[in-house]
């Protein structure tokens, strides 16, 4: 008992130094576990949506783009799907598609344009207001809300992907109508509309206003435009009626088309009827993908391991030179504590308490931190996986 009071006195004495190593020993003890947590759980998230999603349909191309494009919203634009592709497994009646139309955003925000289908896949649910029911409106994630500050009865405004590529492309004003609530995925992190709404954003649907009016026609006040039609910016209730589609909505565009099958049998002939090489469109499965991404990037995990465990010895071979070379300098002090009658014995018990002492101070802020992250680990691994994308 004296020897650990004596040991705390001298530590809070020479506070300078016990603090460089107790936090030091406690980032050698922190480092490598929180490592692991934080690769476990992004593991688990990449795995999960994979494995929520059992079958995608896209243009024919890199699997993995088609994947990130239509799971994770990322900056990947593979070719777009026709909407007859949607209608054709629709009439299989082997599987429920859902389209995925993401090629716009809106404040650094991906705009999702789906069907009220999605949001049942997904289980998602709503913190606040209400869901899609008007052309023009938005349901936005957690994080949009968090981010912008933004809530029910906010706008947002749409904005192209390609400045140099604004052909038929329109800001449209958004009225957010919903806000989901938190899942810690990458719908947290989008803008739903409905995707007709992500059409009339694209140019293909748009509504119209006569330029003048009859009574300034007929006043002579205002001339006639030879197009007599303005593209409306917003969508409200008294322009929502004049709003159309040009063309066949079988040539219409979406991203990806989530399949979701009524059984194993089902998915099995629709995977079937598109391992046509020529085909140009292909049916996916997003969890193998998913697991082979995970598969390349664990494979420098490895690396990573022996990297920490390297420096981790080197650390700790830092503080243990640190600790001789702190008793080498007390000898004079250790020898006159002897000739004042203290045992060797009481000597080496003295150092030994400083040493676990310090050791015990570690583990518990190391300790603390390893909380802290396991308790944050999916919001965190969620945010970084949306901001990745």
């Amino acid at each position: 008992m004296n020897a650990l009071y004596l040991a705390v006195a001298y530590m809070r004495y020479h506070w300078g130094r016990s603090l460089v190593l107790t936090l030091v020993a406690a980032l050698i003890l922190f480092v490598p576990i929180a490592t692991q947590i934080l690769l476990s759980t992004s593991e688990r998230a990449l795995v999960s949506r994979g494995d929520a999603t059992p079958l995608l349909l896209g243009s024919r191309g890199s699997q993995l783009d088609l994947t990130m494009a239509a799971l994770y919203f990322s900056d990947e634009r593979p070719d777009p799907v026709p909407m007859r592709e949607v209608e054709a497994i629709w009439d299989s009646g082997l599987a429920m598609p859902i389209p995925v139309h993401a090629a716009f955003s809106s404040s650094g925000f991906r705009i999702v344009g789906t069907t009220l289908d999605y949001f049942d896949f997904r289980e998602l649910t709503l913190s606040d207001g209400r869901g899609l029911s008007v052309l023009g409106d938005a349901v936005i994630g957690a994080d949009v809300a968090e981010t912008l500050g933004k809530g029910v009865g906010d706008t947002l405004v749409s904005s192209p992907e390609n400045l140099f590529d604004l052909d038929g492309v329109y800001p449209l004003e958004m009225p957010i109508v919903g806000v989901l609530a938190p899942t810690n995925s990458p719908d947290d992190q989008a803008v739903f509309v409905d995707i007709k709404t992500a059409w009339v954003i694209q140019g293909i649907g748009h509504g119209h206003e006569d330029v003048v009016t009859a009574a300034e026609v007929a006043a002579g006040s205002a001339a006639v435009s030879n197009a007599a039609v303005v593209q409306y910016q917003r969508i409200t209730d008294e322009n929502i009626e004049s709003f159309h589609f040009h063309g066949s909505q079988d040539d219409f565009p979406t991203s990806a088309v989530v399949v979701v099958p009524n059984d194993t049998r089902s998915a099995t002939i629709l995977k079937g009827r598109y391992l046509d090489s020529e085909n140009p469109t292909q049916l996916i499965e997003p969890a193998r993908v998913i697991q082979g991404l995970v598969d390349r990037i664990f494979r420098i995990k490895a690396l990573l391991d022996v990297v920490t465990t390297i420096i981790a010895v080197a650390a700790i071979a830092a503080i243990g030179l640190a600790v001789f070379l702190s008793y080498r300098l007390r000898a004079r002090e250790m020898a006159t504590a002897v000739k004042l009658g203290a045992r060797r014995g009481m000597v080496m018990q003295l150092l030994s308490a400083e040493t676990i002492t310090l050791l015990l101070l570690s583990a518990v802020i190391a300790g603390i931190c390893v909380t802290i992250v396991s308790r944050n680990a999916e919001s965190w691994v969620g945010w970084l996986l949306a901001l990745g994308s």
